[in-house]
């Protein structure tokens, strides 16, 4: 009854930012319809940093669309291989030999920038070399996790589904210092997300998504 209770609630919009500290979302299975949408009332910017904590083998990680370009900030691992896409106004760069472990919890973050027009991946912590990607401003941005967007908040495919675990997701505005990405992988006092905050997360749950405490031993 708990978890009917909870699949039910999660279905439904969040009504005001909810603090998600310790919790993860929990997609379970290859769906065309799971997923996550973050809510943010930041709608034009010129520089990201996303930061999460993924578990499991994934497809897509975060998706955020935009009316013009369905991969306007894109962060895709491709599934058995080492290999980490990143796609910015629909163009992409590929990092390869990066060291995903699965089945436990990994930190990633990865930085644009419109002014210099280059794209970086940390992978716990590793930063990667710099890459030019290009790209402008980013507007009217819908952000999910849990899918891949190949239409502005829709176009799901259930191969390109993530499948896992996802915990203390954040978005900034610019890009973030690499003490302050330290910060975030060793999970200490570092500045929270102000576009996307997973300690204030406006959020709609769509199809079977759970959240529950993400368990840690001290």
């Amino acid at each position: 009854m708990a978890l009917l209770l909870l699949l039910v609630m999660l279905t439904s919009c969040a009504a005001a930012p909810q603090n998600l500290s310790g919790k993860m979302f929990i997609f379970p299975q290859e769906t065309d319809t799971a997923n996550v949408r973050l809510n943010t009332s930041m709608q034009s910017f010129t520089a990201v940093t996303a930061c999460f904590r993924p578990q499991q083998e994934p497809q897509p990680f975060l998706s955020l669309s935009t009316p013009s370009f369905h991969n306007g900030f894109l962060v895709f691992k491709e599934a058995g291989n080492n290999v980490i896409d990143i796609y910015v106004r629909n163009n992409r760069v590929t990092f390869t030999g990066q060291d995903y472990m699965l089945n436990t919890w990994q930190s990633i973050c990865t930085t644009w920038d419109s002014e210099s027009e280059l794209v970086q991946l940390w992978l716990n912590g590793k930063p990667s070399i710099k890459k030019f990607i290009g790209g402008s401003v980013i507007t009217d941005p819908i952000v999910i996790v849990g899918q891949e967007q190949d239409s502005h908040g829709g176009g799901f495919d259930i191969n390109q589904s993530f499948v896992g675990m996802m915990s203390d997701v954040h978005m900034w505005n610019y890009v973030l210092s690499p003490c302050e990405i330290q910060r975030f992988v060793e999970d200490l006092n570092f500045t929270p997300g102000n576009v996307i905050k997973w300690r204030a997360l406006e959020f709609e749950a769509t199809g079977r998504v759970l959240v529950e405490n993400k368990i840690t031993c001290e």
